[in-house]
């Protein structure tokens, strides 16, 4: 790597709003908040909206979408339709 052309990294702790879980991890992104640390140090804090702690997809909540299923209660309530004829 070139010096002098890449930000510094550091560590910085983020926080999940929608869990209320913390990370501290290095990072190069700016803050202008600030949190005091389980080791009684103190680091800039971004919150975010969702992290791995709150992800339907990391979290094992997410809903798998059954389309076969959707149609075929469509085609109950509805009646299948028939194909256009192409002619």
């Amino acid at each position: 790597m070139r010096p002098g052309i890449h930000p510094a990294s550091r560590p910085v702790v983020f926080r999940d709003r929608a869990a209320g879980t913390l990370f501290l991890i290095p990072s190069t992104a700016t803050a202008s908040k600030t949190i005091e640390w389980e080791d009684g140090n103190t680091y800039p804090l971004i919150d975010v909206e969702i992290s791995s702690a709150s992800h339907p997809f990391s979290t094992g909540t997410a809903r798998v979408v059954d389309a076969a299923g959707r149609i075929e209660r469509f085609e109950r309530r509805y009646g299948r339709r028939p194909a256009p004829s192409r002619g």
